[in-house]
Order: structure tokens, then sequence, then C-alpha cells
């Protein structure tokens, strides 16, 4: 998904998908971090650039989210395939408390040091987030369902899951005119490797349905 300014829309951008995807396709192993650049400056193509009233902008429902950081469930604990199923949606939960505040801490602790889409959030909800109002509205990442999650050859864990976005409007720069974005779908490719016992996130991507 490009077309919108969110990192749930945007990692085509941030993570080659010729790269990634292989390494999390059926059957194939979950290996090989993916050659990637940094994240490039977030793309505005396809988005509209005409800002809503006021009232269309107060009128948005507001994402009910937490402001203490997500802590991982026990369902998510282990290296079994159940856990991993788990730590998505645990990870999709810390997804949004980084768009909620700006404090990406607790979503890094939770990913590979080299995985870049993770990296890619950081750096976009460092900048734009709700406490700062850079977003309002329903901004919230919706983990639909994991589709499907398996164990490579390398022991680590890739599969697919549904999301769902809903609407909102995001602020470059506190002040700055808003810009609306529509609801959409999505689908979470992702790897998942081992850290201390725990699934973390090594790689991802998420591409528009």
């Amino acid at each position: 998904m490009t077309h919108r300014n969110k990192p749930f829309l945007t990692f085509a951008a941030c993570v080659c998908a010729t790269t990634l995807v292989p390494a999390c396709g059926q059957g194939s192993p979950a290996a090989g971090r993916p050659n990637t650049a940094p994240p490039p400056s977030r793309p505005t193509a396809g988005v509209s650039s005409t800002a809503p009233s006021d009232d269309t902008t107060s009128s948005l429902p507001t994402a009910n989210l937490p402001t203490t950081a997500p802590t991982r469930p026990t369902a998510a604990a282990g290296s079994s395939l159940a856990a991993g199923e788990a730590f998505i949606g645990y990870y999709v939960e810390l997804l949004n408390y980084t768009y909620t505040t700006g404090d990406p801490s607790p979503l890094l602790a939770e990913s590979d040091k080299g995985c870049e889409g993770c990296k890619g959030i950081a750096d976009y909800a460092r900048k734009i987030n709700a406490k700062n109002g850079g977003l309002e509205g329903d901004y919230a990442d919706h983990l639909v369902d994991v589709k499907e999650i398996y164990r490579g050859e390398t022991g680590r864990l890739g599969g697919s899951a549904a999301m769902k976005a809903g609407t909102y409007v995001e602020r470059s720069s506190p002040g700055a005119s808003p810009v609306p974005q529509e609801s959409a779908a999505g689908t979470m490719e992702f790897s998942l490797s081992a850290s201390g016992g725990n699934w973390v996130m090594f790689e991802m991507q998420i591409n528009e349905s």
C-alpha cells in the first residue's frame, strides 16, 4: 500500500518486496534479511491535498488507544507457532501505542535491530503522532486475521496477516493543514526471529489489498 502517508500503508517504500516476500512465501524459509536502503521520505502520491473543514476533522472518531505501553501477553511468550501468532496481535498493539505517543522504544525493544520497516515506523512516529496533534481520528492499525504462519528452514517464522486502517487525518507538523486519509485494507507480510526464547519482529512490509 503506497498511496497513503502512514507507515501502515507505506512499507513498500521501506522494505524491498522482491527480497522480503520470497523469504516469507509459503514453503520458503523465513530467512535472509532483505538488502534494504534506509526508508525514504514519506510518499504523497494519490493523497488528496484538500484539507477538511474543522467540523469534518472534529467529527472523525478518535482511536481509543492505551497511553501506557502494552506488555507481552502470556500467549505470546515462547517460540511456538501459537506464540508467534499471538505476537502479531501484540505487535499491532505496540504499533498503535507508538502512533499515539510518539514513543517507539517499546516497539523497537520487540524488533530485531536490523528491521528496516520497524525503524521506518519509529522515525515516522517521532515526528507524526497523536500526542503532538499529527494524527487524529481512527488512525489505529486493526488486525483482522493472521492468515498464515509457518516455520522456515532457519527456524524463523514467516506468514501474513490481514490488516485494516480507519479514516483519519494527518498533519506533517504541529499546526500544519490536516490531510485526510481514507479507510483501507492491507496485508502484512512478516518474518519473526527468536530472541531470549521469544519471538521478535525480524522484518515486515504491508501492501494494499
